[in-house]
């Protein structure tokens, strides 16, 4: 199961309509509120702004809207990409300015598709997504010495969004890997001999 780090976009024109489909990360149904209504406020020139969503470990919430289009032609499509990509924690609204041309239920369906899976085509390419990953805090204060041999041990564990603040001694926060943890921590305390405890 992959999760959405940044944002994407694509655009097409079917028959004089332009779609603006994007990708929003998100985590929970009050984000997913939020970013829809701002994503309206953002384009109240268009005739439609739809969303689906994504959310949860296990992909178990999702929801969806046609925004006044005729039902089940622009938000189940789009969930429907959304739902085959495996992924989760993802927003995703098609925007559509009307082109003067009804494409009818078939036209809709296939036009909204098509810009949910350009834009996860998009996302793919630029590898704006990732595995998700259950990850934990952690932080530790280290001498300068220790703290260069413990550096040189942490680049074979999973670390994310790390920061060091330097003083009279340093100090390191950031996340791992969950089930990385256990033995990250019996590193740092065998080579700090037990001083250091995460």
């Amino acid at each position: 199961m992959d999760i959405l780090v940044r944002p994407e976009s694509a655009s097409l024109v079917v028959k004089g309509s332009r779609f603006l489909a994007e990708l929003l990360p998100c985590t929970c149904q009050n984000e997913a509120r939020s970013l829809i209504k701002a994503q309206k406020t953002k384009y109240r020139d268009a005739t439609h702004v739809i969303h689906a969503f994504v959310l949860g470990k296990c992909a178990e919430v999702t929801g969806m809207s046609d925004d006044g289009e005729p039902s089940g032609t622009a938000g189940r499509p789009v969930l429907d990409v959304l739902s085959g990509r495996c992924c989760t924690n993802v927003l995703l609204t098609v925007t559509r300015w009307f082109g003067g041309t009804l494409l009818g239920t078939g036209g809709l369906v296939k036009a909204y598709g098509d810009a949910a899976k350009l834009v996860i085509a998009e996302a793919g390419r630029h590898s704006a997504f990732e595995e998700l990953t259950e990850k934990r805090f952690f932080s530790f204060c280290a001498e300068y010495t220790l703290y260069e041999r413990i550096k040189r041990k942490m680049v074979s564990y999973h670390t994310f969004n790390v920061t060091e603040q330097f003083g009279g001694n340093v100090t390191v926060r950031g996340e791992l890997r969950a089930d990385e943890y256990d033995l990250f921590a019996l590193m740092i305390k065998d080579l700090s001999s037990g001083k250091i405890q995460i």
